[in-house]
């Protein structure tokens, strides 16, 4: 049985299990953020699983090219006291069976995915989480290359 309380003007489970997807390339304050949201959605005695996309899966099926190799972000990812678990995600269809195998509650991305997890609702509840405002991986690293090139 689950027991949900209001807490500070909004519902919060006090025993869900609550997973999260992400790259986590160059981890920022918008990913611990994220992340601590996410867990606090779980209540005190949920749990979150957090999914980190492997070199692979980014190259091959996103085409992108990730500065800090997957097992590290794993690790970075798995030192946060707000994680329980991590971990690799190599296939976008892998997402369903993961909620199924963990016995997830909570399904949570950011809001820029909006909509995108809606199939998932038969399982858990999805949940989209605002982003940090004016901090992104991809905005980072354009700002390194630009600080590159200008060779400053």
């Amino acid at each position: 049985m689950q027991i949900v309380v209001f807490v500070f003007n909004s519902w919060v489970n006090t025993m869900a299990n609550v997973i999260t997807y992400g790259t986590y390339d160059l981890f920022h304050v918008g990913h611990l953020r994220l992340l601590q949201r996410a867990r606090a959605l779980g209540g005190p005695e949920g749990t979150l699983t957090v999914v980190v996309s492997s070199d692979r899966f980014n190259w091959e099926e996103k085409h992108k090219k990730c500065a800090i190799p997957d097992v590290q972000r794993a690790e970075i990812v798995g030192a946060l006291k707000c994680v329980d678990k991590v971990l690799f995600e190599n296939s976008w269809e892998q997402k369903r069976q993961d909620v199924i195998d963990n016995k997830i509650d909570i399904f949570v991305m950011g809001d820029d995915w909006k909509g995108k997890f809606d199939f998932l609702s038969d399982l858990c509840q999805v949940v989209y989480l605002p982003r940090t405002p004016d901090i992104s991986s991809t905005e980072l690293k354009r700002q390194l290359k630009g600080l590159a090139e200008s060779g400053k």
